[in-house]
């Protein structure tokens, strides 16, 4: 099955298979937080951690193939009250091919005013349903070239000293960077997003500002690298304290290849005299295509060519849903509507957009409905997300996952409607589709027969009339 570059990396990386010790912690249980067993988990072990507030409970993790979540509906809220670990963070993770899951930090700080929600020094991190507010950093990856960093389905707001050195999230020097289907906001005077990776996949996210944020840059990548972004639904606000809302080789170009593909996303700026892109003079590549401008301001520095880019002079417009608060779902009439064209692909990835950003912290397959793509994140009247709440926060859970014959999907409804279950593959062609009867609001299972499914990685969608829950599945025989 034909895959893109970021998908074998999932395939590659960021299955863990090992199986050891189960370790249960909370209050009610032997072990009351999780600093009690740092000391005995060992290469492979699970640690599920019972919803509620650990407040001071810091450590380090220094064992390997961890899998590490918090069950029980809700977060696993670490907050730091004044307690750091090793002078770097709440948790500092030191082992290798660490899973992070359903898990809460915020309050973290340091004498250096870069304390991290988790301080990421061994090699390869997994990290999906968390959040981190409030901290100086919300996650700080130190340098490491055999190290991908994978983050999906996260909340990351209000992180930064107000410095402008602390960000929230910032990865170093490692080798590859993705972010998916998360939710960066309102970052303290550094970026929403910072990388220096080699290779940067920033796909189908919001990142903003908002009313009330100050960050620099929306995306900064100081270093370049051979970076896709697409997708995303940016927005830079009145208080930003930055020029531009991605900035792109500003401290010289480190990295192995500096390519720069820029496709299918919706920007907007409200701040004057700011500029969409300032790319430094050095990268390879320099690639724009479908993306939607709106606001005052150039679009870039570069001398790159624009065409089939869409830029409206106004934030607000024409032709969003709401612009004022941040919905840029594009209405009829949009100018925007059969305004791109086909991106094509290049250096082995594709540029057509297979997915779109559903708030918070979810996504849905992007489904062209005109004579041709729109411009921008979002194709109007998409039948996958428009007028769609989340199920239950995203909160939906496939065991066993990966599947070798069949599978259990978990999740809960507030709505009744008939309940549709559809397996996607990677390049959004539907591989499965199983229509339900009308189900009564609560919790639910499936089973999913898989075995005349080939091996991959696909994507799991539970949809009625009015809500919308959406899941990876691996499939390996």
């Amino acid at each position: 099955m034909k895959q893109t570059f970021f998908a074998s990396i999932f395939v590659l990386v960021f299955i863990n298979t090992a199986t050891a010790t189960d370790f249960r912690v909370g209050p009610t249980r032997q072990y009351i937080s999780p600093s009690k067993v740092m000391a005995l988990v060992q290469d492979g072990d699970t640690v599920e951690i019972d919803a509620g507030l650990y407040s001071g409970d810091v450590g380090t993790w220094t064992k390997s193939d961890l899998l590490i979540r918090g069950v029980g509906g809700q977060y696993a809220h670490l907050d730091a009250n004044g307690k750091n670990a090793s002078g770097k963070g709440i948790w500092v993770i030191a082992g290798n091919n660490t899973t992070i899951e359903n898990i809460e930090f915020s309050g973290a700080t340091v004498p250096d005013n870069n304390g991290a929600g988790i301080r990421q020094e061994g090699e390869n991190l997994t990290v999906r349903h968390c959040y981190f507010h409030d901290n100086e950093d919300g996650i700080l990856a130190g340098d490491n070239a055999n190290s991908d960093i994978f983050i999906e389905y996260s909340e990351f707001a209000n992180n930064g000293y107000g410095d402008g050195y602390s960000h929230n999230m910032y990865i170093n020097h490692v080798h590859s960077f993705i972010l998916e289907y998360s939710y960066s906001h309102n970052a303290k005077v550094g970026h929403c997003v910072k990388s220096r990776a080699q290779n940067n996949f920033i796909i189908y996210n919001r990142i903003m500002d908002e009313n009330d944020g100050t960050s620099s840059y929306l995306i900064n990548l100081p270093n370049g690298g051979r970076t896709l972004i697409i997708g995303n639904v940016c927005m830079k606000g009145t208080l930003s304290q930055g020029s531009a809302l991605l900035d792109y080789g500003s401290e010289g170009y480190s990295n192995i290849k500096n390519e720069l593909y820029v496709i299918n996303n919706t920007w907007c700026n409200r701040k004057p005299n700011a500029q969409f892109y300032h790319v430094y003079n050095g990268a390879t590549t320099v690639f724009f295509r479908n993306n939607l401008f709106a606001g005052p301001g150039i679009i870039t520095n570069d001398t790159i060519a624009v065409t089939s880019n869409l830029h409206l002079l106004s934030a607000d417009g024409p032709g969003f849903v709401d612009a004022a608060q941040f919905d840029f779902h594009l209405l009829k009439g949009s100018p925007a509507i059969d305004a791109g064209i086909d991106a094509g692909s290049a250096s082995g990835l594709s540029f057509t957009p297979q997915y779109e950003y559903v708030h918070p912290f979810s996504y849905s397959p992007r489904v062209m409905t005109g004579i041709a793509n729109d411009v921008g994140a979002f194709e109007f009247n998409n039948p996958s997300s428009v007028g769609k709440k989340t199920i239950a926060e995203s909160n939906i859970i496939v065991y066993p996952n990966p599947s070798s014959g069949e599978s259990t999907v978990q999740f809960s409804l507030n709505n009744t409607s008939p309940v549709t279950l559809t397996i996607y593959s990677i390049e959004g062609k539907i591989v499965m589709e199983n229509v339900q009867g009308e189900l009564s609001a609560g919790n639910h299972q499936l089973i999913i027969p898989t075995k005349n499914i080939g091996d991959g990685v696909y994507y799991l969608r539970i949809s009625n009339e009015e809500e919308i829950a959406t899941a990876k599945l691996i499939i390996k025989k």
